[in-house]
């Protein structure tokens, strides 16, 4: 499900700002900082999310071909760099994404360029708190989606994408999902339908 998510693609509680790449004499790239230490300075891109996918942008300088550009996918784990360069990002990532379908690209942006990373994740109902680990991390507690974007769901996927939300908000509170709030329900219906019972052992599964 592709539904955009305001919390994480636009406000200033999720987006990294970028630490552009300064561009060389000779005009080819120029080294490129090394990965943020964990506490260090947020990292040098921006990022959003949906539940299919991740989207990381980097700005590199004017005349970055894409023969410079090295980026690598693995299922924990991201790769980028400018060639003959230290890495931009070079670290285990938040959570496994499915390498085949993966990809970047680039275009112009302003007077550098950008490099958009797509991130397929593998497991398509969470969301992320961060892209690679030891990255800053972003309440997802508190994502909720665009009304005008649910709005062109039909009933079913967006009965199934609120669901999801709830769910996962719980789960950051500590409080039981909307399943395990049912079990519960029907536990205690039970126990006062039978007050002749003992059920001082039960356990929900």
């Amino acid at each position: 499900i592709d539904t955009p998510i305001r919390t994480l693609g636009h406000s200033k509680a999720s987006i990294m700002e970028p630490t552009p790449v300064a561009p060389s004499a000779a005009g080819a790239p120029a080294a490129a900082p090394a990965a943020a230490a964990p506490t260090a300075n947020p990292p040098p891109y921006t990022w959003s999310q949906t539940l299919r996918d991740v989207t990381v942008l980097f700005l590199v300088p004017a005349g970055t071909r894409a023969k410079f550009v090295q980026c690598e996918f693995r299922a924990n784990h991201l790769r980028f760099a400018l060639s003959g360069q230290h890495p931009i990002i070079d670290a285990p990532l938040h959570a496994e994404v499915i390498p085949g379908e993966c990809f970047w690209q680039m275009e112009d942006k302003g007077a550098g360029r950008e490099v958009t990373l797509t991130l397929t994740k593998r497991n398509q109902q969470n969301w992320w708190a961060c892209v690679c680990q030891g990255d800053p991390l972003i309440d997802t507690s508190k994502i909720e989606p665009e009304n005008s974007k649910l709005s062109d769901l039909d009933s079913e996927t967006r009965a199934m994408v609120e669901k999801m939300m709830f769910d996962q908000q719980q789960k950051a509170r500590g409080l039981p999902t909307s399943e395990e709030q049912h079990k519960q329900d029907i536990l205690k219906k039970f126990m006062a339908e039978h007050p002749e019972m003992d059920f001082s052992q039960a356990k929900i599964q």
